[in-house]
């Protein structure tokens, strides 16, 4: 509801509902039918609140948080709890249910008839179907990836589990080079550019996540080698350069301390973090170069570029900016548009600007070599067949390649008319440099060389080694294609990507991060914000971009910290050792299992297997729900048997809290181990507490070893600490201001329907083939009067975008997948809500 609360605030909650209920009545019913909620829609929505902010919440869970507090009371861990038990076990429940009788109803199938009768949806289902029947829509369906399927409920009760004495301490080897017997991992993650400080979204996308699975894999005991570094030359290094008045050396170390510094802070733990400008970068970078020309893998050609003369110099692409010739974003970069997803020359721009001095600028010719993709397009397609089927490419990374494949492959320039980058060794081109996609992710190999001398055991060896390179969805082309072309074409028996790990986008608060413009958390500001980088790695992870783009929201952040941490993670661990101080002095107590007790140890076991499966195929968000369900079994189990009480009892009730504890401060201790790769300070710090042993954490996950009993009775633990700290609204609304940043909604709104209103939403881009860019959308029908709420994302269907009601207008989009899910939010009866149709 749009009108303000007034100065004189309910103090209770049933004041509230009565000052609600009377500004309600006083909306005339001519008024409340004209009444504009959100300010994108063009029809009234229900339930909706505009908050002071400018933000509009439409969660009825949501809005009764946000007015619970407004009266002062605070939410209860219980409250929270059934509120997250609602969202994420009951609702899926009733839908899934409720999905198998939904299309039984005669008001449904009315419906899809009646859409399938739309002039609309008779040209989109002919132009995919094309006349061919079902079987078309078959085959198609049978080229795409599996669908992802739920894991099952952990079990409520098991057999009897053992739990087993804890291994002895064994010390870990320093491996730098590929062993013979051992699974050799090499990990990457894409090269930051040195003259951009990265913000939260470029360190969750690679090199947090890279860091997440490098620390898992040295605990199961690969022998694991994780790289990473600066990518250093290209004209955004020389423009640096001439702003801060240094040369691109100098912005080149400069900036790479700044990017050490950072990593350092959040805890990334390479092996080794290097940087491109080296001789290793050069000499390796000109022999692959040498080796594509002698077998003919590269082209000579005339190439059209924009020069800006008022700069007097060639522009590089990201620093040319335009209409997109293909959607029309005003915004597109020189390179590839972030709307559409699509790859684009300079000179196709519309509209053409200089980034740095916003002057047009002019087409000149230049004379440069290409890699001749289309002669290796062959041997590319078997190779990639063969690593997606083996490994574990994300799906994103899947559609992005094979998008590449549809539409055909094309000769790649590789090189630039600039000064800073490897020097062409070619007599002819002696004047110009490496393109920076043909000379950067060659830096993987050359970092690995400045690492070790025999670099070429872990970079020409892929018969040992499986490599993982680790990125955001944009580097996918110059990953799975670029770049893997280049290293067919040398011929040279080169380590190509096994598993290729993409995110999508992280967003700051529903816009875009901007260093210029003040919105949003870059790496250097993390620190200064008082909340310790433990905290930092748990809430990327936690909202880690794998299906869809996120968004980093300051309330949020508080609300994972406060309930996931502090109250259920932290809480438990703090009251098992606490237990374990105060009523045993200090010693774990001798421990009889009960079947309750094993019961909860065979739920961990579970959680720890789910754990373990889930790293093991880089599914890094998922993983990291595995420890919060096991401390929250460790919580149900002290509340229910409740030590606190029985400490003071008869023997028997002594020895059952004795138990008790004792299972609770190994779970404790477990999860520290869990712990590690996401929270590493936290993890040692738990170990400390408990004075666990130096090596627990790799006996449990060691070669799949499970829960052992680290803690024996008698052993003396340390002194017990809460592990976090609330994170006050007051603090958090602080950081909110300083870090800016105003709501940026990607909506618009299309043809009425019924007595609602259509919105659609979108969600994400990929590139497919020329004029039908691939891109997700959802839409929302709302209705005022009967307060439904439909969701259907849309899929694969060859669709098209209405306009005012009018005939169908040519900015069409293509959708993945012939499915509608239809998820609906009833006050009133199905039949009633699919009649708004």
């Amino acid at each position: 509801m749009k009108r303000k609360l007034r100065q004189r605030r309910p103090r209770t909650v049933e004041q509230l509902k009565l000052y609600i209920k009377q500004e309600w009545e006083r909306i005339p019913p001519t008024e409340l039918q004209q009444l504009v909620v959100v300010p994108f829609l063009n029809r009234p929505v229900l339930p909706v609140l505009l908050l002071p902010s400018g933000q509009h919440l439409f969660s009825p869970n949501a809005i009764c948080q946000y007015l619970f507090e407004v009266v002062g009371k605070e939410a209860s861990d219980d409250g929270n709890q059934l509120l997250e038990w609602e969202a994420t076990e009951l609702q899926v429940r009733i839908f899934s249910s409720f999905s198998k009788m939904l299309f039984k109803l005669p008001s449904v199938r009315g419906w899809f008839k009646r859409v399938s009768q739309v002039p609309a949806c008779e040209a989109a289902v002919q132009r995919v179907l094309q006349g061919k029947g079902l079987d078309a829509l078959k085959n198609f369906l049978q080229k795409q990836p599996a669908p992802h399927i739920q894991r099952r409920d952990s079990p409520s009760s098991a057999n009897a589990t053992e739990v087993h004495n804890p291994l002895s301490k064994w010390k870990r080897e320093s491996w730098n080079l590929p062993q013979e017997g051992k699974r050799n991992v090499l990990v990457t993650s894409a090269l930051p550019y040195v003259n951009n400080v990265p913000h939260l979204g470029n360190i969750i996308g690679c090199v947090l996540s890279a860091d997440v699975f490098a620390r898992y894999g040295r605990l199961r005991g690969w022998n694991l080698l994780y790289v990473c570094g600066t990518d250093e030359y290209g004209t955004a290094t020389e423009n640096k350069a001439r702003e801060e008045g240094l040369t691109p050396q100098e912005i080149c170390d400069k900036y790479h301390a700044v990017h050490s510094s950072i990593y350092k802070w959040f805890q990334i733990d390479f092996d080794y973090f290097g940087r491109t400008t080296t001789e290793q970068q050069t000499e390796i970078a000109q022999d692959i170069f040498w080796r594509l020309h002698e077998r003919g893998y590269l082209l000579e050609d005339v190439v059209e570029q924009l020069r800006c003369e008022n700069c007097q110099r060639f522009l590089a692409d990201r620093f040319v900016e335009g209409v997109c010739p293909h959607c029309k974003y005003p915004e597109a970069r020189g390179d590839q548009c972030d709307k559409c997803g699509r790859l684009i020359n300079a000179v196709e721009l519309k509209e053409p600007q200089c980034k740095v001095c916003q002057q047009t600028p002019e087409i000149r010719s230049s004379k440069h070599l290409f890699l001749d993709l289309p002669k290796l397009e062959g041997e590319l397609e078997q190779w990639l067949e063969k690593s997606m089927g083996s490994g574990d490419w994300t799906v994103n990374a899947k559609h992005i390649t094979r998008s590449w494949l549809r539409d055909g492959l094309k000769p790649r320039c590789i090189t630039r008319d600039l000064q800073w980058g490897t020097p062409v060794p070619h007599p002819d081109f002696s004047d110009k440099v490496f393109y920076v996609w043909f000379d950067a992710p060659i830096g993987y190999l050359s970092i690995t060389a400045n690492y070790t001398s025999e670099w070429e055991k872990w970079w020409k060896n892929p018969q040992q080694v499986e490599l993982y390179n680790f990125m955001a969805k944009d580097n996918v082309p110059f990953h799975s294609v670029v770049f893997p072309c280049s290293l067919l074409g040398a011929q040279d028996n080169y380590t190509l990507v096994n598993n290729l790990v993409a995110t999508e986008y992280l967003n700051y608060e529903d816009t875009k991060f901007s260093k210029s413009r003040g919105v949003g958390v870059f790496g250097d500001m993390a620190k200064d914000t008082g909340i310790p980088s433990d905290v930092w790695r748990f809430y990327l992870l936690y909202l880690r971009p794998e299906g869809q783009d996120s968004a980093f929201s300051w309330a949020d952040m508080a609300l994972k910290n406060n309930s996931e941490l502090l109250n259920n993670l932290g809480n438990f661990i703090n009251r098992a050792g606490m237990f374990v101080s105060k009523f045993f002095e200090g010693h774990v107590p001798e421990m009889v299992l009960q079947d309750e007790d094993k019961r909860l140890i065979a739920q961990v076991c579970w959680e720890l297997k789910q754990y373990i499966q889930l790293l093991d195929k880089v599914r890094i968000r998922d993983a990291l729900k595995c420890i919060l369900n096991i401390s929250r079994h460790g919580n149900q189990y002290i509340q229910v048997n409740e030590p606190w009480k029985k400490i003071k009892g008869g023997d028997d009730d002594r020895k059952r809290a004795g138990t008790v504890t004792g299972v609770s401060v190994n779970v404790a201790c477990l999860l520290s181990a869990m712990l590690e790769p996401y929270m590493p300070t936290v993890s040692q710090t738990i170990r400390d507490q408990l004075q666990a042993p130096a090596h627990c954490a790799r006996a449990m996950l060691y070669a799949d070893r499970g829960f052992l009993c680290s803690l024996s009775a008698g052993h003396r633990i340390g002194t017990v600490s809460p592990l976090f700290q609330k994170l006050e609204s007051e603090q958090i609304e602080a950081l909110r201001k300083r870090f800016g940043g105003q709501q940026v909604h990607d909506t618009v709104t299309g043809p009425q329907a019924g007595r609602g209103v259509w919105m659609l939403h979108h969600c994400g881009v990929e590139q497919q083939a020329p004029d039908t860019p691939v891109a997700t959308f959802f839409f929302f029908f709302f209705s005022i009067r009967d307060r439904v709420i439909f969701q259907a994302p849309v899929r694969t269907l060859q669709f098209f975008h209405h306009s005012n009601n009018k005939e169908l207008s040519n900015n069409k989009f293509t959708v993945h997948m012939f499915t509608f899910t239809l998820l609906v939010c009833f006050r009133a009866s199905p039949g009633a809500a699919m009649q708004l149709f």
